[in-house]
C-alpha cells in the first residue's frame, strides 16, 4: 500500500503525489512501488505548489499541530512539505513499502527535519495502531481508496485522531491534461479516451481488492459517519502553462510512456501509434520538442474533525 499522493492508473485519479499505475493491467493489485521511487518523487515535486496551497488551507484549521500523519506517504515529498509548513509539528510517514520510506527518510535528513520526522512501516490501516501518539492532523492522500473497505478505513484512520484533531483526505478532482484537444498526431481527444480505459482501470482494481466494499464517495457523507464533524471540502489547482520547462516535459514522457505501457492492449491502433510518437525523444512532434505541451490539474481535499 504505498502511495505518494499518486494516481494509481496511468496518468489520472492518482495525478499528485502519484499516480500508480499497474504492472499488468490483468493484475490490478501488482503494484511495484520502490521502482517507482523516482516517478513518484518527480511528479510530487511538480505538484509542490499544490500541495503547499492545500496545507495553507489546512493551516486555518489545525494552526499549531504536534503530530502530522501522513498515510501513504510513498517516498514522502508531502511530508516533507508538511514538516516545512509546520516547523513546530513531528511529522510521522506511514507507508507499506519500505524502499520508499527509506526515501524519505534521506529527504528529511537533506532537508534538515531528520530530527522530527519518523516513519512507520506496514499494511493500512491496521499498522496505524502502532503509532506512539494520536494525530493532531492525518493526511491520506490517495491512499484510502486501495483499502476495499473505504468506509473502515476512514473509521480507522479518524480513531488515531486527537480530541480536536483533522483528517484530511485527497480523493478526486478531475483528470489531467497535458496537450491540446487536437495536438496534430491521430485522431483529436486520445486524453478523453484514456480517461475512459483508466475509469474502467481503476473500477476493476477497486473490485480486486480484499474485502472490496462498493460505497458511493460522497467524502464528506463518508467522513461524517465515521463520527467527524465540520466538513469541508476544496479542490486546488496546477496550471504550468506552455511553453513547459524540461521537467515538465520529462513528466509529461514518463507518463504518456506508461499509459502505453498499461493500456496499450485497450487502446486502439491510431492512439497507441500517436503515444509512441508523444514519447519518442527523437519526433520534433513529441513532448520532449514541441512547444503546446503543459500540465492543468485538480485534487479535492475534504476535510473533518473529530470533537474535542
Amino acid at each position: 500500500m504505498a502511495h505518494e499522493h499518486k494516481h494509481d492508473h496511468g496518468r489520472d485519479h492518482d495525478h499528485g503525489q502519484d499516480q500508480k499505475p499497474g504492472r499488468d493491467r490483468h493484475d490490478h493489485t501488482a503494484l511495484d512501488w520502490a521502482v517507482m521511487g523516482p516517478l513518484l518523487e518527480s511528479q510530487a515535486e511538480l505538484f509542490a505548489p499544490l500541495y503547499e496551497r492545500a496545507m495553507a488551507w489546512l493551516a486555518k484549521e489545525q494552526t499549531d499541530p504536534g503530530l502530522i500523519v501522513d498515510v501513504g506517504s510513498g517516498p514522502g515529498v508531502v511530508a516533507c512539505l508538511f514538516a516545512e509548513t509546520f516547523p513546530g509539528a513531528r511529522v510521522d510517514a506511514v507507508d507499506g513499502s519500505e524502499p520508499l520510506l527509506e526515501r524519505a527518510r534521506a529527504r528529511a535528513d537533506r532537508q534538515g527535519f531528520g530530527d522530527r520526522f519518523g516513519t512507520l512501516t506496514g499494511e493500512l490501516p491496521e499498522v496505524l495502531a502502532e503509532l506512539e501518539y494520536p494525530a493532531d492532523l492525518l493526511w491520506a492522500s490517495r491512499s484510502l481508496h486501495h483499502l476495499g473497505d473505504q468506509r473502515a478505513g476512514l473509521a480507522a484512520f479518524a480513531a488515531r485522531l486527537a480530541p480536536g484533531g483533522t483528517l484530511a483526505i485527497m480523493e478526486g478532482g478531475l483528470p489531467s491534461r497535458f496537450l491540446p484537444r487536437d495536438f496534430g498526431i491521430g485522431r483529436p481527444g486520445v486524453e478523453a479516451r484514456i480517461d475512459a480505459i483508466e475509469a474502467e482501470w481503476f473500477a476493476q482494481m477497486r473490485a480486486d481488492l480484499p474485502g472490496a466494499v462498493t460505497e458511493t464517495e460522497d467524502w464528506p457523507a463518508l467522513l461524517a459517519s465515521a463520527g467527524l464533524k465540520h466538513t469541508g471540502s476544496r479542490s486546488f489547482l496546477l496550471d504550468l502553462p506552455a511553453p513547459a520547462p524540461d521537467r515538465v516535459r520529462a513528466y509529461a514522457a514518463s507518463w504518456l510512456t506508461r499509459v502505453r505501457d498499461t493500456y496499450g492492449e485497450a487502446l486502439d491502433a491510431d492512439d497507441r501509434a500517436a503515444l509512441d510518437r508523444l514519447v519518442d525523444p527523437q519526433d520534433p512532434a513529441g513532448v520532449h520538442r514541441r512547444a503546446d505541451v503543459f500540465v492543468l490539474a485538480a485534487h479535492t481535499v475534504h476535510t473533518a474533525v473529530r470533537a474535542g
